[in-house]
């Protein structure tokens, strides 16, 4: 079985780590290379750093930021948030990041993920997808959450894979920060369309939430923010409980 990965989540917001509900209400969560050290010293499998008001605010993501959190791990990086070109792919790319997130650019520019994929290879390329359910069917969202593009996101994320997207970062905007497990039906459904690999993000609570998206959700990894940032549950002890549910995980020699 190939092995499954746990993914602390940095979402920053002015030079520091936030954490709201549903995409509002952000909270102070801390230094974002503190933590980042922290997580590559706990045994996270890798690390998101995502500038969730650079798209809004129509500005670069902060690559100063990207860099100095760069030199503090030695786990593979994704860096996301108003990302618009190959161009600034490539500045954060040279600032540390070992894959991007590509969110609102490529719903406006779909072809955007062609020309990365194939310029930088699909490894380096992650579709990020804010869902929110919406009468019989899950709709993408953009700008951190803020528009509704109306765009189904089942059939979007079969096209992000069909135009070359290593990985698909998913977030359910209705369990984002709800504590109350993930979005296992949206899980399923993706599934049932995409090959490459779904990281789970959006409702992490408990290690039971995780072990569902991965057991019954057949999620490839879980992404979290919260249990992590306020030390609610160690990434250590996760993976302990995650290898006794039969789940194969990275990083065994830290588990000890």
């Amino acid at each position: 079985m190939i092995a499954k990965r746990i993914i602390p989540c940095l979402d920053i917001k002015d030079g520091r780590t936030v954490k709201g509900v549903n995409f509002e209400g952000l909270r102070d969560a801390g230094d974002p290379v503190e933590l980042a050290r922290r997580y590559a010293e706990e045994g996270a499998d890798e690390l998101v750093f995502l500038d969730i008001t650079a798209t809004k605010e129509k500005r670069k993501t902060l690559i100063d930021l990207v860099k100095k959190i760069a030199l503090e791990i030695d786990i593979p990086f994704t860096v996301g948030g108003g990302i618009r070109t190959t161009e600034e792919i490539a500045d954060l790319l040279h600032a540390g990041a070992d894959k991007v997130s590509l969110n609102s650019a490529i719903v406006r520019d779909p072809e955007l993920i062609n020309r990365a994929a194939a310029q930088f290879g699909s490894q380096c390329i992650v579709a990020a997808v804010d869902a929110k359910r919406t009468d019989d069917q899950w709709t993408v969202y953009i700008s951190g959450g803020s528009k509704n593009t109306g765009k189904d996101a089942l059939k979007w994320m079969k096209e992000v894979e069909e135009r070359g997207t290593g990985e698909i970062l998913l977030t359910s905007m209705d369990r984002d920060g709800t504590k109350e497990g993930f979005d296992l039906e949206l899980l399923k459904e993706v599934n049932e369309f995409v090959t490459i690999p779904v990281i789970a993000s959006g409702g992490a609570g408990t290690s039971q939430h995780c072990i569902e998206a991965i057991k019954e959700g057949k999620a490839d990894a879980v992404l979290a923010a919260s249990i992590f940032h306020f030390q609610e549950i160690s990434i250590k002890e996760l993976k302990k409980q995650m290898e006794q549910e039969g789940i194969t995980v990275r990083n065994k020699m830290k588990l000890n």
